[in-house]
């Protein structure tokens, strides 16, 4: 099946934006979203942890233990709303990442605290045909897995979905750095990555961009990359700024224009209003699909090391 055409919305979100509620966040999207589809995008991209500017509203006193449970309090009434914004707006809506629970046993309370039943940092693609796609991190921080902070449970598979006749797979940030993934997509003919992230320093928005890029040439594949910028206030508290940007990956190709990008922004850990939102449009899928089955000029296809010894001299 030959892809549809495909224009990408890159929402670098602000997190500096105040919020009153979860109903001001979904207003904000919707907001976003409507200026995204003016713009011609067919899908808006959201970044990791969109959750964190949650915590403008989060009920005071709550410790870093305590902070995914909370925000896993309000995903069921985000998803109910966003899955209304996708098709309203006639557009996918990857709605970023934030934590849901694994096993919702009861109402955690106003001041919950994280009892180990597990929680995913999730990702929730929105399809205006009404399905409803998620992907759970599968390759945690440090501080994910801090049982003083905030104690998720990774993942266990990548889920490849078809729409608009493109095999995509989403990849959450840290998971875009990890080449044995890349392996394991690559026998899969996935067209395009989306790749939610938060990064606080630029080393990290280098990682993860950088590793962006390369997986776009490993899997002959677009790979669209965004980030939040700034940080919450939470209390009267500023917590720590995020630096990073948006950009869509392309493979390095003579018919794909040398350089292997389509579209960036530069990173940087300050913005103002919202945070800026890039359409990346007209992507060559068709093309990308065409040099991925064959045409490429040195590409060998899903190669593998499994052949390769290490001989240790």
């Amino acid at each position: 099946m030959t892809p549809s055409p495909l224009n990408i919305a890159l929402w670098a979100v602000n997190l500096e934006t105040p919020l009153k509620s979860l109903a001001d966040w979904i207003d904000i999207t919707s907001h976003r979203m409507q200026q995204a589809k003016e713009q011609g995008a067919d899908l808006l991209l959201m970044p990791e942890y969109v959750s964190e500017q949650w915590m403008s509203f989060a009920p005071a006193g709550i410790a870093p233990d305590e902070e995914i449970p909370w925000m896993a309090t309000q995903a069921a009434e985000a998803i109910e709303h966003l899955k209304v914004l996708a098709t309203n707006h006639d557009m996918g809506l990857l709605a970023g990442t934030f934590p849901v629970a694994i096993d919702t046993k009861g109402e955690i309370s106003d001041s919950p605290v994280n009892d180990n039943s597990g929680y995913y940092n999730r990702a929730h693609l929105f399809l205006p045909d009404g399905r409803y796609i998620t992907q759970d991190k599968l390759c945690l921080t440090p501080n994910e897995q801090d049982t003083q902070a905030w104690c998720l449970t990774p993942g266990s598979s990548v889920k490849v979905f078809n729409w608009r006749g493109l095999r995509i797979a989403i990849l959450i940030c840290l998971d875009i750095e990890m080449p044995a993934l890349s392996s394991l997509i690559a026998g899969h003919d996935v067209d395009l990555i989306l790749v939610p992230s938060m990064t606080s320093k630029l080393a990290g928005y280098n990682r993860v961009f950088g590793c962006a890029k390369a997986r776009s040439i490993e899997l002959q594949a677009a790979v669209a990359a965004v980030g939040p910028i700034g940080a919450t206030h939470f209390f009267g508290k500023k917590r720590q700024n995020q630096t990073s940007a948006a950009a869509v990956y392309i493979p390095c190709e003579e018919s794909l224009g040398h350089i292997g990008v389509a579209t960036e922004i530069s990173p940087t850990d300050t913005t103002v209003g919202q945070g800026p939102l890039i359409v990346a449009k007209d992507i060559p899928l068709d093309e990308i699909r065409r040099l991925r089955k064959g045409s490429a000029e040195v590409w060998p296809g899903a190669w593998d090391a499994d052949h390769v010894i290490i001989e240790e001299e």
